[in-house]
């Protein structure tokens, strides 16, 4: 599950290479965990990452850095590197339309792209990854070019939830049902069977800050080591754009957030780095489970 900092061997000989896959590139590992994938199983690559995100080294690779703005420059790009099928990964927070720097493309577009922002974060991916694909591209998710940095199924590491863990689980997968089709967000925190946050436009580590910080100002008094983080995509979410993700520093989140664990829907979520991972959770005393989708909680 570790990412690949640097390009791997080319392909030998015996490999059929296809076209280029374009890896539009956020911030985070991600990026370089999903390139490193297509290329072990022979495909070049070109990444597109996007200024003012992506903060990966990316002088190893083929790239072309982008702006949020410049869509007619990425299908130039895209199209001059012989590139038909495109990735969407990394972290990009939702940007102010005033901040956006339009290219004469992207302004022709202004229209549908306006309507886009006026809902959620899964309608605007969306409609933008139809965008990509009106203009010739075929949209692949993450987990299909580098299935490897899926979440499996069942504990991962040393630590395993007791009974209330499981409990707690069991009414954040009951919650998050609830949300999905609302567009509202992909985690929860769950406290003695009680959501006390749920992620929304701050993402999962500021969520998890806000815990920590209303357990340091005694709104939540429970005790040390109670409550689980629990992510998973949202109902009719499209996973070519937008997966959940869990890293090294999802663990460091909650740990400060004084919680027991953290449970992630198998096949469901993305993990970086999934060896430095585990050493941290298993160092903190914290659990790591994946559940199936449709069943009960994994063992």
């Amino acid at each position: 599950m570790a990412p690949n900092p640097t390009p791997p061997e080319a392909p030998s000989p015996g490999v059929e290479s296809a076209a280029p896959l374009a890896i539009i590139c956020g911030g985070g590992t991600f990026p370089l965990a999903v390139a490193g994938g297509a290329r072990r199983a022979g495909r070049p690559v070109v990444l597109f990452p996007v200024r003012g995100f992506a903060d990966a080294d990316f002088t190893a690779w083929p790239h072309e850095w982008v702006s949020l703005g410049g869509f007619g420059f990425l299908k130039r790009e895209m199209r001059r590197r012989g590139c038909r099928d495109v990735v969407f990964i990394g972290n990009v927070l939702r940007p102010r339309i005033r901040d956006l720097r339009l290219d004469w493309t992207t302004l022709r577009l202004m229209p549908r792209v306006l309507g886009l922002f006026r809902g959620g974060d899964d309608f605007l991916l969306t409609g933008l990854g139809r965008l990509v694909e009106e203009a010739g591209f075929r949209l692949v998710g993450a987990h299909e070019v580098a299935p490897e940095i899926l979440m499996p199924a069942g504990q991962l590491g040393a630590v395993a939830p007791d009974a209330a863990a499981r409990a707690d689980i069991a009414r954040g997968r009951e919650a998050l049902a609830v949300m999905g089709p609302l567009d509202i967000g992909q985690g929860l925190v769950v406290m003695n069977r009680h959501v006390v946050a749920v992620e929304a436009a701050e993402g999962t580590d500021l969520m998890l800050a806000r815990v920590a910080e209303l357990r340091a100002n005694g709104r939540v008094k429970m005790p040390a080591r109670c409550g689980v983080l629990v992510k998973r995509p949202k109902a009719g979410q499209d996973l070519r754009i937008d997966l959940p993700s869990l890293g090294a520093r999802t663990v460091e989140g909650a740990v400060r957030a004084g919680l027991a664990g953290i449970a992630v829907e198998a096949g469901g979520v993305i993990v970086a780095d999934g060896a430095e991972l585990i050493r941290r959770a298993d160092e903190a005393g914290l659990f790591i489970l994946g559940f199936e989708p449709a069943d009960g909680v994994a063992s």
